[in-house]
């Protein structure tokens, strides 16, 4: 990929595709994480002499154009105090003659945010009308936004093909840091994968298991891969049309694949249910699965021992709820007691919501921002935002 250092920047107008898509409530942003992200890149592109930065993002899904809910507008004021210097929040969509305008008159050196990308019509579609008015607004175009980097949207890859580009330090640092758990990752290399559904995560699964040395399946999706075995997994969420496959996999792939032993099983899905730890393949009628259980903790532990990569995407159960977190930060515990000698990975999406409400955040080597993105990769999927910044 192109990076920031092959780009002149020098007295132009950089236009920056961002992640500004933060959790909003009351008009009040309740975490800046990824506003703090962009931050690197929008200071080089400062220092190295840009005339102005003009920052971009999606948030959030509107259907019917602009809806104030949501607008970007309660991030400008973020986005200025973790900057540290003013920013020009631009109203109006991103792609009217206003918002161009508003654009040409900032005086030099100045940080402007545009109006969410997805209040233009086409956006999602990479209209090619809507890719011409978008690059109206800058000298040159920066993606540093991992997050959207799998999505061939006007503001990702469309608007890269009209204007000089280069790949922002987070896409950069995002891209590197993933592509070392496909090329050469150090051995011995060990994959937690867990939430919902194996449906969500087969590619990766499949893609993964022929280059890893184990693979720890935890989450509901280890109860489709239970009943495969011929287990009971009473009202333990499960998919019944990847039986097959998973059967396949555990033909194929039995030696590396470790599943739960034992599941802290309740009655309903509830943070008061009742509670007890059984086999994982003999769940009762009635009961569900809602975290692996405190010799599977052991069972999954032991088996990270000695990893020199671990990659690790989904919760082990369902952590929102406090009675059923113990497996969840039982593992962000093992995975960050490896800080000085393995390699570590955590996958965006709901693992960074576990890794941080751990407290185990700093001891992981990369925390991905991007959920979908960061799977896709793994995939072995060419990203439509990587691609276009080659």
């Amino acid at each position: 990929m192109q990076n920031l250092k092959q780009l002149d920047v020098q007295g132009k107008r950089v236009l920056v595709r961002v992640d500004y898509n933060v959790p909003v409530k009351d008009g009040v942003v309740q975490d800046d994480t990824r506003v703090t992200a962009s931050l690197p890149t929008v200071n080089a592109l400062l220092d190295a002499g840009a005339r102005n930065v003009i920052l971009m993002s999606h948030f959030g899904r509107p259907k019917n154009g602009p809806e104030e809910k949501y607008s970007l507008k309660p991030v400008a004021p973020v986005l200025e105090k973790v900057l540290g210097r003013p920013v020009t929040f631009v109203a109006g969509t991103a792609d009217s003659d206003e918002t161009l305008s508003a654009v040409q008159a900032l005086p030099e050196g100045a940080v402007a945010l545009l109006e969410n990308v997805r209040f233009s019509a086409g956006e999602e579609k990479n209209n090619p009308e809507l890719n011409e008015r978008f690059a109206r607004l800058g000298d040159a175009f920066v993606l540093d936004a991992f997050g959207s980097a799998h999505r061939a949207h006007s503001s990702v890859s469309g608007v890269a093909a009209k204007l000089p580009h280069a790949a922002g330090t987070l896409l950069q640092t995002e891209v590197d840091a993933l592509g070392k758990l496909l090329d050469g990752a150090e051995r011995p290399y060990v994959v937690i994968i867990g939430g919902a559904k194996v449906s969500d995560k087969l590619l990766v699964i499949e893609n993964l298991l022929p280059t890893v040395d184990r693979m720890l399946i935890g989450g509901g999706m280890a109860y489709t891969f239970v009943k495969a075995q011929g287990g009971t997994i009473g009202e333990s969420i499960h998919e019944d049309d990847f039986l097959d496959k998973a059967r396949e996999l555990l033909g194929r792939y039995g030696d590396k694949i470790v599943l739960p032993t034992d599941t802290l099983i309740a009655d309903a899905f509830s943070a008061d249910a009742n509670v007890q730890v059984v086999p994982t393949s003999a769940i009762p009628d009635g009961w569900q699965g809602l975290d692996i259980g405190p010799q599977s903790r052991e069972r999954f532990a032991a088996a990270l021992e000695g990893a020199k990569t671990v990659f690790w995407n989904g919760p082990m159960g369902v952590f929102e709820f406090e009675k059923f977190a113990g497996g969840t930060n039982a593992i962000a515990a093992a995975v960050g007691s490896l800080k000085d000698q393995a390699y570590t990975v955590i996958g965006g999406g709901d693992s960074v919501s576990a890794i941080n409400k751990s407290g185990k955040a700093d001891q992981i080597d990369h925390i991905s921002t991007g959920g979908g993105a960061s799977l896709e990769l793994l995939e072995g999927k060419a990203l439509p935002g990587v691609e276009a910044m080659k």
